[in-house]
């Protein structure tokens, strides 16, 4: 069984989730570029991109272990208090 890593990215109309090989001292920077995900959203900034592993921020050049899930988050379109607020009026 080969290690994997897993890089995902969601819209609210499509998700992607991609698995890719895991190779020892890999960083989150290689396995956005192996993923090839930055091809299929060409929107995202890879410098500029807020990104995490299993819900944890963290830097580009993170080293991942195998099974890691890198996640790239979208910038918010609402403040999370005024959600909160206009959910409940």
């Amino acid at each position: 069984m080969v290690d994997t890593v897993e890089v995902v990215y969601a819209l609210p109309e499509t998700q992607r989730l991609i698995q890719i090989p895991y190779a020892t001292g890999m960083t989150v920077a290689e396995a956005l570029e192996e993923s090839g995900i930055l091809k299929v959203f060409p929107e995202i900034d890879p410098t500029a991109a807020k990104v995490g592993v299993f819900g944890r921020p963290c830097r580009l050049d993170r080293k991942l272990k195998a099974g890691d899930r890198v996640e790239i988050y979208r910038p918010l379109t609402m403040d999370p208090k005024e959600a909160r607020r206009y959910r409940i009026n």
